[in-house]
């Protein structure tokens, strides 16, 4: 069956008749991988098989050769994905972000304008267009470039109206899919992927409003990571690369002090340190950085100052002055790729998840089959199942994942598997709890059983996700 993957090099055909995908470079075994200059205490080859171990038990993702580097979500995953995104997009509304959707590619021209073309593109998917409506043999095979992130996208949107300083600053986010073209022999789990998604958020500010948006996002970070209980990470300033770089050496200098002084500022001038030569070509960046259990440091957040696009783009804004400025642009992102963030967590709560947070929150466990009609009944109360199927469902809606384990196996037999399955909560109804209505209701990590009626178990599931428990 793997025969019928396309040889190294070979253009790869989508089900559309004007569209090629190909690699922009070819990769030999030789081929120089991009790493971190931060040396990890062990190859993190452990923490990989043991992510994967639990993605497989649990039915997290898959992977897949026809598609290397880009994991499918399976639906528990999916449901992690979800609440992680959905839990975000609460927290950067919360900070006035407004979302957008931009397109997956772009014409060459605008990668050539934003630098990508020219300091980026062994790392970028490129898409030909096979257009036989065009008229002039130069353009009868336009190219394109999927996106390895959003920011030249985002500024085509602030460039496309007139602004003024009352606006500032505007941020935008975007969750679109991003590609990039990691050599295969790097590919590992959800930690190195070629297609993956973030939540990538650009801010178009002055000068003077840098520090305090800058402040800003240190201090979401530091909220949302307390939530998942990462209550110790790395922070590196990375600093201009040697030699792919845009842009002034005054200002690299000025964007280097400023990120300096706000860490100082914010989280004391010992709890950072320098990457010299890690940063984006554009500009220099504060990253993030999370360790697994086995050592290995991964990348996450990333906050990012950039005076080179909005330059490049020729973007402006009108001032108090009435004279016309450039704005200053701060790429960041809280959670990182969402798949290496999923991985770290998986490796954090080791299968364990958070109630809030967990793709199997409950399971109904009838003791024998004439209990099962009422278990049904009660897993669609507790999940907040609709079968109504005449009326639209309430957007306001909220939803339990609960399930019904009605296999003809001891009640033992059931609890132990839906423990080792990770279920936050085991309820067994029968005889008893019919009568009185009321649940007999046990976590997996406590076995005392208590008697609750359904609002009662409805009450104490809301509790959990509005704490994050």
């Amino acid at each position: 069956m793997l025969s019928r993957l396309p040889r190294l090099g070979q253009s790869i055909r989508v089900r559309h008749p004007d569209i090629t995908l190909i690699p922009l470079t070819r990769l030999y075994s030789g081929t120089r991988v991009r790493q971190s200059k931060v040396s990890p205490i062990s190859n993190g080859q452990s923490s990989t098989n043991a992510n994967q171990s639990i993605a497989t038990k649990q039915r997290l993702y898959m992977l897949d050769p026809y598609s290397p580097g880009s994991p499918f979500f399976l639906p528990n995953g999916t449901r992690i994905i979800n609440k992680l995104i959905k839990f975000m997009k609460l927290q950067q509304s919360k900070q006035d972000f407004t979302e957008v959707i931009t397109p997956l590619i772009f014409k060459k021209d605008l990668w050539e304008i934003s630098g990508h073309w020219q300091n980026y593109k062994e790392d970028m998917f490129k898409v030909e267009s096979n257009d036989k409506s065009k008229l002039l043999e130069e353009e009868l095979n336009d190219i394109y470039g999927l996106k390895p992130m959003n920011c030249p996208g985002h500024c085509l949107v602030f460039g496309r109206f007139v602004r003024s300083y009352r606006e500032l600053p505007i941020r935008l986010s975007d969750w679109s899919s991003l590609h990039r073209n990691e050599a295969s022999g790097a590919l590992t789990g959800l930690t190195r992927v070629r297609r993956f998604h973030q939540d990538d958020g650009h801010i178009f500010c002055t000068r003077g409003q840098i520090g305090e948006e800058i402040a800003k996002t240190l201090k979401l970070i530091k909220i949302c990571y307390g939530v998942f209980g990462f209550d110790k990470y790395r922070m590196v300033l990375s600093t201009r690369p040697s030699e792919k770089y845009m842009g002034k050496l005054e200002e690299w200098d000025l964007a280097e002090k400023q990120l300096a002084g706000v860490l100082d500022d914010t989280v004391g001038s010992k709890k950072w340190s320098i990457n010299e030569g890690d940063g984006a070509f554009y500009g220099p960046k504060i990253d993030i950085t999370l360790t697994d259990k086995f050592g290995k440091e991964h990348q996450v957040a990333t906050i990012q100052l950039d005076f080179q696009l909005p330059q490049r783009f020729d973007l402006k804004y009108q001032s108090e002055n009435d004279t016309l400025e450039t704005p200053i642009m701060i790429h960041r992102a809280i959670l990182g790729s969402v798949e290496r963030f999923m991985a770290m967590l998986i490796d954090h709560y080791e299968g364990k998840w958070p109630f809030w947070l967990s793709p199997r929150q409950a399971v109904v466990i009838p003791i024998n089959s004439s209990h099962v009609e009422y278990a049904e009944k009660l897993q669609l109360k507790l999940s907040n199942e609709s079968h109504d199927f005449e009326n639209a469902t309430k957007l306001s809606d909220e939803h339990f994942y609960v399930d019904v384990d009605s296999r003809n196996e001891t009640v033992g037999f059931r609890t132990k598997d839906a423990i080792a399955k990770g279920y936050n909560y085991i309820i067994m109804v029968g005889d008893k709890e019919m009568e009185s209505n009321k649940l007999a209701i046990r976590s997996r990590n406590d076995r005392k059983v208590e008697q609750l009626t359904a609002e009662e178990v409805l009450a104490k599931f809301r509790q959990l996700e509005e704490t994050y428990q």
